[in-house]
């Protein structure tokens, strides 16, 4: 069925479509991102900032399984064309939006699209290209992601400079349009449906309740401590009821069939711990460059640049290495390496190298580079040919539930750690301006300030220091001692 695949199609075309969709998806966090203060300024939306961003998560979240589900029931093609077509509507919509609530709801209808196309790129390259090709294919695919975050902020600032904040959502509209075009001549697909499609309704509801408590809780963990803990428990319970949900059903929507093989779910732990390591290196290096070293907000961001070349170069050597290593021992000695790198961060002073931390960024993306890649490639090959939508989706899930709950997790640590540590009549205003590198600061209290900040985050890297270990000691217990094939 796959050779079949294969040869009806055009893979040229496929992957066009495949590489647009890839970048609009990811160039829509940086480039929005870079337009916040103009549109927050234009609609009066300080109050609601924050959900311009978390309902794109939220959406996107939710929706991510329920496709996966989908895509193995109804075919690839169908579901991948409606999730365009809906992420090309709100971006449409959020161009045209006249106030922050209108913005906000057009940006949940971009997340639910984006909840199908993220995923089924994975999945459409996986049924078109074989287990042999596959890796190449990814680390191609993965330059429209790297292209997305060198250009993105660029393109964001032209437009918003030279046009209006609008332009910065109108952009993605002839992308996804083209891709549309593509998919819609370009991609043939010979799907049977063999089963009838029964909705996992409640397994729906109880997954929703849980990401939607869980993003909830994240988003108000500095201000409301209770309210998010109450939220956490409700979280937890619902996941809990949605296990059992999907032991029970007869057609669950994550099937858990998957996860009765170890290597599997030791791919989508490590993924999920990984990504939420990778957003502490994102966020905080170019904070501690520019607060503690006074790097410039360019330098600063180089850092990120080389961590993200660096994965781009390393993903396109994963084929030769799962083809000559099992791929335990290549995480168990990438991830070792790792730990070193992060280790040294928390013995760092104020004195510290600064082109140290561009070295471990460079080696931050070698790891993330081989190993994510890794992962995506074996979460597909270790399912059944039934299954491989459902697992590249709760991949992809799992990918952007470790982003999105370290990083407010890291926040309110960070916060925490400055507030215990505030003394001679320092405020958190003060160690606020700091970190924000753009303020004068006169070297009095740079003196008790810079400690307090170090202290902070020595504190956010233990932890992932702790999780790096973490990743390991799981990969440990990983039974797979044989090159996958």
């Amino acid at each position: 069925m796959a050779e079949n695949k294969m040869k009806s199609n055009n893979r040229g075309v496929i992957m066009a479509a495949v590489f647009i969709a890839t970048f609009m998806t990811s160039v829509e966090v940086t480039i929005v991102t870079t337009a916040l203060p103009a549109i927050i300024s234009e609609l009066h939306g300080l109050a609601y900032q924050s959900w311009i961003m978390s309902a794109y998560l939220l959406t996107t979240a939710i929706t991510t399984p329920i496709y996966g589900k989908l895509a193995d029931t109804l075919g690839r093609r169908k579901i991948f064309l409606w999730g365009v077509l809906v992420f090309t509507l709100g971006s449409l919509f959020s161009g045209l939006a006249p106030t922050i609530l209108l913005l906000i709801i057009a940006r949940a209808i971009q997340g639910v699209g984006a909840g199908a196309v993220m995923p089924l790129t994975f999945t459409i390259i996986a049924d078109n290209f074989d287990f042999e090709e596959r890796a190449n294919v990814l680390a191609l695919n993965n330059t429209a992601w790297g292209l997305s975050a060198l250009v993105g902020p660029l393109i964001g600032g032209f437009l918003v400079d030279q046009l209006s904040w609008h332009w910065v959502f109108f952009v993605n509209v002839p992308l996804g349009v083209l891709v549309l075009l593509l998919v819609w001549f370009g991609y043939r697909e010979h799907f049977e449906q063999k089963t009838k499609l029964v909705i996992d309704r409640v397994g729906i509801t109880w997954l929703s309740l849980g990401l939607i408590t869980t993003l909830l809780a994240i988003q108000i963990l500095n201000s409301q401590v209770i309210l998010a803990l109450i939220l956490a428990v409700i979280a937890l319970v619902s996941f809990g009821l949605f296990i059992r949900q999907e032991k029970r059903f007869e057609d669950p929507l994550i099937s858990p069939k998957m996860f009765h093989n170890r290597t599997f779910t030791i791919q989508i732990v490590t993924v999920t711990i990984l990504s939420g390591i990778l957003i502490g290196y994102q966020v905080y290096f170019p904070i501690w460059l520019q607060s503690l070293y006074q790097v410039s907000a360019t330098g600063a961001g180089l850092v990120v640049t080389s961590s993200s070349i660096m994965w781009l170069l390393a993903s396109f050597f994963v084929g030769r290495i799962i083809s000559r290593f099992v791929p335990k021992r290549v995480v168990l000695v990438m991830v070792a390496i790792l730990l070193a790198a992060y280790v040294s961060l928390l013995f760092a002073d104020l004195n510290f190298p600064v082109w140290l931390f561009y070295a471990i960024a460079i080696l931050n993306g070698l790891v993330m580079g081989i190993v994510i890649s890794m992962n995506t490639i074996l979460s597909q090959h270790l399912v059944d040919d039934t299954m491989v939508g459902s697992a590249t989706s709760v991949l992809t899930l799992g990918r952007s539930l470790g982003q999105t709950v370290m990083t407010g997790i890291y926040g309110a640590v960070l916060n925490l750690m400055i507030k215990l540590n505030l003394n001679s009549g320092v405020t958190f205003g003060q160690v606020n301006d700091v970190i924000s590198s753009s303020s004068k600061v006169n070297d009095a209290n740079r003196q008790v300030i810079d400690p307090i900040i170090l202290t902070a985050l020595h504190t956010v890297f233990g932890i992932t220091v702790t999780m790096i270990a973490i990743v390991w000691l799981i990969n440990l217990t990983d039974p797979n001692k044989e090159i996958i094939e």
